[in-house]
């Protein structure tokens, strides 16, 4: 019978470059137990007492996620650590008895490791030698993790400790974050990764210390959700700079992308939820303009000008769209559908109901401090000028108002994030910007920004705005519209309105981004986001510069900064003729109204829209008698009451 000290060893489960994990039997307590030790024994008595001290204060951070030590003590010339071996199996030998897990199951041990492994970091401990041997589940698959400092650095015997301790403990902690990444890597692709059992000989061999690149491939056991597989791939990027930096920030983008696949109302969406009862959805940026809306002096202002004032704040318009349609859906079924109309809105609600929605909105900026601000001011500015674009996009006889709206609603999770994420949002455009330039990779590319919200928040900006629109009440019909064309899916023909709109307000995004991109790329952007959609709502390069020229974007293209908020209502985009190629097409079915402004009433709305003339207190039943079908042309037969 071999021994070590007292403990009879019964099997080496794992040992790799830095230690060794042994079960033993203990006969004084009766009972098996792990057994950890370093592969390196210290070199001296007072590296051998530094390692000990350095355990033991390791030893008291307490969290469910890190196994309990039972015992540290000394076999000359070797150092170890004891734990119950009834804390469970090794994730090694729970592979080798069922296989691979599932995507979600595996991404939900990788979290709980990690949530354990960030509270031994910010305490002031590593682990610096994470392997699959050493995270242990249980029965309830409940994850702990063995061996924390364990595996210390072993520095020459004149050296200054503490020093070296605090000067390596950074480092080792992010390379246990990369480790989580590989282990999570292991369990996804069923097989060792670069078929190395040992994940510190990996890190040596990948990119920027080796040559190998470590992604996720195709064939793997399950089918992989494209937002882990983000998550994944950050986690072990070639560029070291690309990946996380701190357990904490994987453990969220991976419990994120965990809760909301489990549920609807899970994760970063539970979060945002909780953040807006507090915060409101988005700060006004106007405190002048909500005085005026909240005085008494609005009595005497027609609907119509109620709702040019209202679409100067994006803040209040959506609280007016988020307060009417909630009522709506309050009353029922059979109340019509949503409300995408700040005159019909206001009708609705009446001047008491305008009132409160301009008292609850929170002064700018909120929470935000000044940095954060600006870049919120940059967002709100990029999303008006999309719908200014949209606006001179329109096809005749669309409603300028509604279709601006439409294109705020698609930027509604990017608007939200910055707002109430601004340290995710940022962590987001660094993800999309390129890394440099490498040898080997002679020409890097940043992340989409669907990819970066994966791997920093485990859902993407598009799914939050979408949900938060569920919460909101708001119908169907605009939650379709909400979503952009996808940039890898070909644009088809739009078969009814609500397609139209969709598809114009998605190309007004896109062009807007297409400005952003560096001037010597700029005009490619623009003409390949033309021809996507150039057969599918007939137009051409001429009438997408004159919508870029008439919003004032191009004069902007490059400006980061808000300036002074432009009135939607009023600009040059709002007041200028829509788009003459569907002219025809809206004209042939009765005559065109003359183009719409957004002081005049909306002539393609959302399920159903009352009369604009309608008196601005009116009733929810009297102003919901005249209504007019989504995207429907202003000169179309309307059933009930014509708009005047």
């Amino acid at each position: 019978m071999r021994r070590f000290g007292r403990f009879e060893l019964r099997a080496l489960l794992h040992k790799s470059l830095r230690s060794m994990l042994w079960v033993v039997f203990d006969p004084a307590s009766g009972q098996d137990m792990f057994l950890m030790m370093p592969r390196e024994k210290p070199n001296s008595e007072a590296a051998m007492l530094h390692w000990l001290k350095t355990v033991d204060a390791a030893s008291r951070i307490h969290h469910p996620n890190l196994a309990h030590v039972i015992e540290t003590g000394r076999v000359d010339p070797w150092p170890y650590v004891a734990y119950d071996r009834a804390l469970g199996e090794t994730l090694e030998e729970r592979l080798a008895r069922g296989g691979p897990p599932l995507p979600l199951d595996a991404a939900g041990w990788a979290a709980q490791a990690l949530e354990g492994l960030a509270f031994a970091h910010e305490a002031g401990h590593a682990h610096r030698d994470i392997q699959l041997a050493h995270l242990v589940l249980d029965g309830s698959n409940h994850v702990r993790v063995l061996g924390l400092e364990v595996a210390q650095e072993i520095v020459p015997a004149s050296a200054d400790f503490n020093a070296a301790t605090r000067r390596a403990v950074r480092e080792a902690a992010e390379e246990d974050v990369v480790s989580i990444g590989l282990v999570l890597h292991r369990l996804l692709t069923g097989k060792p990764v670069l078929d190395e059992p040992d994940l510190q000989a990996v890190m040596q061999r990948m990119q920027p210390q080796g040559h190998e690149l470590v992604r996720l491939g195709w064939e793997t056991p399950y089918p992989i959700p494209e937002p882990l597989r983000a998550i994944v791939n950050r986690a072990s990027d070639r560029q070291t700079r690309q990946r996380y930096h701190l357990a904490r920030s994987f453990w969220r983008a991976l419990d994120g992308w965990r809760q909301s696949a489990e549920q609807d109302d899970g994760g970063p969406i539970a979060l945002l939820k909780d953040k807006m009862q507090r915060f409101g959805h988005l700060p006004s940026t106007s405190t002048r303009l909500v005085t005026t809306v909240a005085s008494s002096s609005m009595e005497s202002q027609h609907g119509s000008q109620l709702a040019a004032m209202a679409l100067k704040d994006m803040a209040l318009s959506l609280e007016l769209i988020r307060r009417v349609n909630n009522a709506l859906r309050q009353q029922g079924p059979t109340s019509g559908g949503t409300v995408l109309n700040l005159q019909r809105a206001i009708a609705m609600l009446g001047l008491n109901g305008l009132e409160d929605a301009a008292r609850a909105l929170k002064p700018w900026p909120g929470p935000m401090n000044d940095g954060q601000a600006q870049f919120m001011q940059s967002v709100m500015r990029r999303v008006q000028r999309a719908g200014q674009v949209a606006q001179a996009l329109r096809p005749a006889g669309y409603d300028g108002e509604v279709v601006y709206l439409i294109s705020l609603m698609q930027n509604l999770g990017r608007l939200l994030v910055q707002y109430h994420f601004p340290d995710d949002a940022q962590q987001i455009r660094q993800l999309q910007v390129a890394p440099e330039a490498t040898e080997d990779n002679p020409n890097p590319r940043g992340m989409n920004e669907q990819s970066a919200a994966y791997a920093v928040l485990g859902c993407d900006l598009e799914s939050l705005g979408l949900a938060v629109a569920r919460y909101w009440g708001l119908g169907e019909e605009l939650q379709h519209m909400m979503r952009r064309q996808p940039q890898e899916a070909p644009v088809r023909h739009a078969d009814d309105d609500i397609e139209l709109l969709r598809l114009t307000c998605s190309l007004a995004n896109e062009l807007v981004d297409a400005l952003g991109v560096p001037e010597r790329k700029r005009q490619a952007a623009i003409e390949l986001a033309t021809r996507r959609y150039a057969r599918a709502l007939g137009l051409g390069l001429r009438e997408i510069y004159d919508a870029l020229g008439a919003s004032g974007a191009l004069a902007d293209a490059g400006d980061s900064g808000l300036g002074a908020m432009s009135d939607p209502s009023i600009g040059a985009a709002a007041t200028a003729a829509p788009r003459s190629r569907l002219r025809e097409r809206a004209e042939s079915g009765a005559a065109a109204p003359p183009a719409a402004s957004s002081g005049a009433p909306a002539a393609a709305s959302v399920a159903s829209s009352a009369a604009s003339s309608a008196a601005p207190g009116a009733s929810a039943s009297s102003s919901a008698s005249s209504s007019s079908q989504p995207g429907r042309p202003a000169g179309a037969p309307q059933p009930g009451k014509d708009r005047s």
